[in-house]
């Protein structure tokens, strides 16, 4: 199951505010469907490989054929004895390619779950002691703000009420108040393009998860309807490496969805140590906030780039080929794409920023 990635605050803070969803925060719940069918599409096509079954049961008898009879030959030829040991190779592959389902990818799917299970666990704990972390975080900005005379009416209407009583009617009075209004409009178009930008790189880096969770059902489809032909061309002699690198492909592409969860993970784990040290700054009365979200976007922008680092990663724990240069690719793409959002959030800060400081 590829993770719905920490990151998504978006839907939290939308349930903390009441406020209506916009397509934005739409697209990022149904994320978690697209995921959900990705997962059935594997479950309905892997009863597939049985039709592909009968066609290996032809070509595995044919290579049988022609092993026992080489084999039987060549110990003939030199006047020794049969040995029968390695002439039930063909027979163990075609029973092999007969329950093939069941048998090799129920096992092998059985094994590799423990692993899939745990390293979930992992990033619903860091997902769930984040969630709390933030809701910590958002209040006491907002307690921080209200303590700031300078900065309390921007985010609430009484102080801008009661700011707006002290003042008289006097030219300078009522240039005031336009400068307060404009300062609060600012304030609030700053939020606005700041949450604008979160949700664009949530979005970028719930399309990386997606990218690598269909990649990765593409692959293990393709694997299991194929991988009868693959244990029946082993059969002949030869071709035995056949078997060997088709086990090792499927763990392989199987392994990085609990790859992504640990990498999700260190991420969710990173920016809690991060919440936490805002929260102890923030629990200080004499703190101000500033309002920034750099490190966050600099986190999403690094996990967009590195989710798409988790086919080499996985080849460290296990040895396989096949995919290098189509993910090559596809890293490429998703560098370019991060540097492009990079570089948009950071040209809009530092014109908002500039804008408030003059």
């Amino acid at each position: 199951m590829m993770p719905s990635v920490s990151f998504s605050f978006m839907e939290q803070r939308i349930k903390n505010t009441g406020k209506p969803l916009n397509p934005l925060n739409l697209i990022i719940m149904d994320f978690e469907n697209l995921h959900e069918i990705l997962r059935s599409l594997y479950d309905e096509m892997l009863p597939l490989s049985a039709t592909m079954a009968a066609v290996a049961k032809g070509v595995a008898g044919l290579g049988a054929l022609f092993y026992v009879a080489l084999k039987v030959w060549q110990a003939l030829s030199r006047a020794e004895s049969v040995d029968v040991f390695p002439l039930l190779r063909p027979f163990a592959l075609g029973i092999c390619i007969m329950f093939f389902p069941t048998m090799v990818l129920g096992t092998i799917n059985a094994v590799l779950s423990p692993v899939v299970k745990g390293t979930h666990g992992m990033l619903e704990n860091q997902v769930l002691d984040l969630n709390k972390l933030q809701q910590q975080k958002d209040r006491l900005e907002r307690e921080a703000m209200l303590r700031n005379p300078e900065q309390a009416y921007l985010i609430s209407d009484e102080e801008f009420d009661k700011k707006l009583d002290e003042l008289g009617w006097s030219p300078s009075d009522l240039g005031t108040m336009a400068g307060m209004y404009m300062e609060r409009q600012t304030y609030e178009f700053e939020k606005t393009i700041k949450n604008w930008l979160r949700d664009l790189l949530e979005i970028l880096f719930q399309a990386a998860a997606l990218v690598i969770d269909t990649i990765r059902t593409f692959f293990l489809i393709v694997l299991s309807i194929l991988g009868p032909i693959a244990f029946a061309i082993s059969v002949w002699d030869g071709f035995q490496s056949t078997l060997t690198q088709w086990i090792s492909r499927y763990v392989s592409v199987y392994l990085w969805l609990p790859v992504a969860d640990i990498f999700s993970s260190m991420l969710a784990k990173l920016q809690s140590l991060m919440l936490e040290k805002d929260i102890e700054s923030l629990s200080d009365p004499n703190f101000i906030p500033d309002g920034s979200s750099t490190v966050y976007t600099i986190f999403m922008i690094i996990g967009i780039v590195g989710y798409f680092t988790i086919p080499t990663v996985t080849g460290w724990v296990i040895q396989a080929g096949g995919a290098g240069n189509f993910m090559r690719n596809v890293t490429q793409t998703a560098q370019k794409a991060g540097n492009v959002a990079g570089a948009g959030a950071g040209s809009v800060a530092g014109n908002i920023g500039g804008q408030l400081l003059k």
